[in-house]
């Protein structure tokens, strides 16, 4: 299988709930873009420190992560960020390291995508072509 990029926009979430408050203008949003590496190994989002500092992302704790070849390390975790992908967004943390913009399962999920590796790109999930959609299992007494 190839590698599988794509282009991403990250947005500063809290900047941008700071315009629906009034307390910053849209253009003040800090935004990013990227041609990102889609990591189906990878659980999380991963950004380089340079990228959370060009976003003003704050650092909300650490997060303890493994590595391919097996290393563990404490790592920083990010505010909130946006991840838009092909119009699809989902609220997202990232971790904090390395030198690329890394897509993993999460935001996959979240935005319906799936990985064509013949195609080496990714595309929405046949069952719901125009839009996510997010799966809920309630308990069978929620349902009634």
């Amino acid at each position: 299988m190839g590698e599988v990029r794509v282009a991403v926009r990250l947005t500063n979430a809290v900047d941008e709930g700071m315009v629906r408050r009034g307390m910053l203008t849209p253009d003040q949003v800090r935004t990013y873009q990227a041609d990102a590496l889609v990591d189906t190994g990878a659980v999380r989002t991963v950004i380089p420190p340079q990228v959370a500092a060009r976003l003003g992302l704050g650092v909300r704790g650490q997060r303890m992560a493994e590595h391919a070849d097996g290393r563990t390390e404490a790592v920083s975790v990010t505010e909130p960020l946006v991840v838009e992908i092909d119009g699809r967004d989902t609220l997202e943390e990232a971790l904090i390291l390395g030198d690329e913009v890394l897509i993993g399962q999460t935001v996959l999920e979240k935005l319906d995508l799936f990985v064509d590796s013949r195609g080496r790109r990714l595309v929405p999930n046949p069952a719901h072509p125009d839009q996510s959609i997010t799966k809920v299992k309630l308990a069978a007494s929620e349902v009634a």
